[in-house]
């Protein structure tokens, strides 16, 4: 005979064999959701604090990788670095750093196919002979002068 305390039990057991499940076919993905310390989760306010406090600070790293991206540095590296901060907290953000690694590694795979790396050397080397040619054509027309003072001679 089941009593509650064996129902609820057994509850409690379903999502551990759930995960080892997982495991055994090899997907070892992390859980979703909250990396906070248990003494920040369990109280609801220092949660809440914990969670703007890590929005602004993700905020201000994304911040500054847009600010990069049209100055030299690395702009999407520090704007998935604030995504990354964020996903320590927020599940969209875990979601948003999971589709991106798979499309990199998607992309990493499909640039290491020889047949995209020739197109992209034999594509590489044309439009360097284009700009190359270009150059040497402005240079036997006007020389070495700069294109902004060629009508002023």
């Amino acid at each position: 005979m089941n009593t509650g305390s064996d129902r609820s039990a057994g509850a409690a057991v379903a999502p551990d064999e759930t995960r080892a499940g997982r495991a055994r076919q090899g997907r070892s993905e992390r859980r979703l959701g909250s990396r906070a310390p248990h003494f920040v989760r369990s109280r609801r306010m220092l949660h809440l604090s914990w969670q703007v406090g890590v929005f602004v600070v993700g905020l201000a790293v994304v911040g500054l990788g847009v600010v990069l991206l049209p100055l030299p540095g690395p702009g999407w590296v520090v704007i998935f670095a604030g995504i990354g901060i964020w996903a320590t907290e927020f599940v969209w953000a875990q979601l948003v750093l999971r589709w991106t690694k798979r499309k990199v590694t998607e992309a990493a795979q499909k640039a290491l196919d020889p047949r995209v790396r020739r197109r992209n050397l034999i594509l590489t080397s044309v439009g360097l002979l284009i700009a190359g040619g270009l150059a040497g054509i402005y240079l036997w027309k006007f020389g070495f002068v700069m294109p902004w003072t060629v009508g002023d001679q």
